[in-house]
């Protein structure tokens, strides 16, 4: 009966993406500053009564959902670990975001088609997801130690992004764009919203489809980082997915909410290292020493509200000694 669980979830998000596209956003125009903020809050709001659906689902086993997990027995525990799931999936993604910026900027997308690109970005990116979390669930229970190899990589990952500089994108070294430059046209312009086209009479694609595969295999790079963190918090497979969907759902509000003020969160970056390694750490004492859901989902939003709050006092502070030197006489 579980199964009829799954099928109505991914019934009810193909349906918020069929009116998202086909009603709310069906003709092109730029995303604002306040309607991407009322966007994420819509999303944001959905994600906070699904946490509340699983708390009961969960609690009262509807369609024999929680009985059947080894790691999930009651619906106070499956709410947190929905929501810390969903709180560490959403944060990692704020990386993806810059990215994706960068993508929109290098190959000077238009504002207005900004977010069909990302729309279909994101199904690509829901239905890839499920495929590696299939995968990963399979792997933890064949072999137990897979775990350990993910908390390994989860730290290399924090220490990398620690040790970085700034992010740079070079789309034309992408092995996706050169496959299609290699057997397909590319027309000189953008066409509207089209992917495809016709050049001299050829089957040809849009730039605007270049910048989809880009977007497409970037966020598979970061979902090797992001698919196994989640599976420190839980490794039940319907929380899992439940709590990706929702982040990835959110992600194109939270890009055009975000995007043109990154630069003032300066400790954001930090403060996903430092999300990045605590997870690592719980899932290599997993087996020994676990971390109890509610202190994890405390420590991981202590580590973001520090981030946030110190980048915002740090851009005020830069706003201020601003304001004092166009003061001063000259």
């Amino acid at each position: 009966m579980i199964v009829w669980l799954w099928i109505g979830f991914i019934l009810v998000i193909l349906f918020l993406l069929a009116l998202d596209l086909g009603v709310f956003n069906r003709k092109a125009h730029v995303i604002s500053t306040r309607e991407a903020l009322c966007w994420t809050a819509v999303w944001v709001s959905l994600a906070m009564a699904f946490t509340v659906f699983v708390y009961f689902a969960y609690e009262n086993h509807w369609m024999g959902i929680g009985r059947e997990s080894a790691h999930t027995e009651d619906g106070k525990t499956a709410a947190l670990e929905f929501l810390a799931g969903y709180l560490v999936e959403e944060s990692l993604s704020l990386d993806n975001i810059f990215v994706i910026a960068l993508i929109f900027a290098y190959f000077r997308v238009p504002p207005q088609f900004q977010h069909r690109t990302l729309f279909w970005g994101i199904v690509g990116a829901l239905i890839m997801r499920g495929a590696m979390i299939g995968a990963g669930t399979a792997l933890i229970s064949r072999f137990e130690w897979v775990i350990y190899v993910f908390g390994v990589l989860l730290i290399v990952t924090a220490v990398k992004l620690l040790l970085a500089g700034d992010e740079q994108v070079d789309p034309e070294r992408n092995p996706l764009v050169r496959l299609a430059r290699r057997f397909y046209p590319v027309s000189k312009e953008f066409e509207g919203e089209k992917f495809f086209t016709r050049v001299d009479g050829r089957p040809a694609v849009t730039p605007l489809f270049l910048v989809l595969l880009v977007v497409e295999s970037t966020d598979v790079l970061f979902a090797v980082d992001s698919i196994p963190a989640i599976f420190a918090i839980t490794r039940d497979p319907f929380l899992v997915f439940t709590s990706n969907v929702f982040a990835i759902l959110g992600l194109r509000s939270l890009y055009f909410a975000l995007a043109g003020m990154m630069d003032k969160f300066r400790y954001l970056k930090i403060s996903l290292v430092f999300v990045l390694a605590f997870v690592g750490v719980k899932m290599l004492l997993s087996h020994h020493y676990p971390i109890p859901i509610l202190v994890s989902l405390a420590i991981i939003a202590g580590i973001l509200s520090v981030g946030v709050l110190a980048s915002v006092v740090r851009a005020q502070h830069v706003a201020g000694r601003g304001s004092d030197r166009d003061q001063r006489p000259r």
